[in-house]
């Protein structure tokens, strides 16, 4: 079984920001198989899961931590659900690449991301596979917590569904494919132009 989890904020205010693209895709995926989110188990009530799909069997869950607390909620979801970090894919959002851009690793730092400091440490290794989105960085005189929990620009509002449904494809394949598939598929000079 794998597990899927995209990092956020909850709350209204929170539901259209830069820093949520990691909850859009997992309301993607379950739209698409059309799964509902439900409140997790009483050993983790603080996320809201979505049961498997897919041959493997595969589940979506969002924490409903705030993003510096995301650790919590995933390193119970892992130990409830008996998911190795092999089978661990978390998504989030990424300052440091442009809009739109994806980038998958099956291993690594938080690169200054506190939702990923937060599962790191609660989890106790880097060894899990994460799906980074690109929200850019926007005017470098900009506070950055300002920048990542604004909405997205007209412009990118445009192409925002076409970068979500992407980013789905790619936690999709990770699902049935593994991390190796994903990162030659959407990582920058695989298949994307730019």
């Amino acid at each position: 079984m794998r597990l899927i989890v995209g990092l956020g904020n909850p709350g209204r205010e929170y539901r259209e920001t830069r820093h949520n693209v990691g909850f859009m895709v997992v309301d993607e995926i379950a739209r698409r198989h059309n799964l509902t989110l439900a409140t997790g188990p009483s050993q983790v009530p603080d996320a809201m899961i979505a049961k498997k799909f897919g041959t493997d069997g595969t589940l979506v869950a969002k924490p409903l931590t705030f993003m510096n607390n995301s650790g919590d909620v995933v390193s119970a979801l892992a130990r409830y659900y008996d998911i190795s970090i092999g089978d661990l894919l978390v998504v989030v959002d990424e300052v440091a690449l442009p809009f739109a851009r994806l980038r998958a690793r099956a291993r690594g730092s938080a690169g200054g991301h506190n939702g990923l400091k937060s599962v790191i440490a609660r989890l106790g290794t880097t060894e899990f596979a994460r799906l980074r989105l690109g929200v850019g960085r926007g005017d470098a005189r900009r506070d950055l917590a300002d920048h990542v929990l604004s909405k997205f620009e007209a412009d990118e509002l445009s192409a925002l569904g076409e970068f979500i449904g992407r980013a789905a494809d790619a936690a999709e394949m990770f699902a049935a494919e593994g991390i190796e598939k994903v990162m030659n598929t959407y990582n920058p000079g695989a298949t994307d132009p730019d």
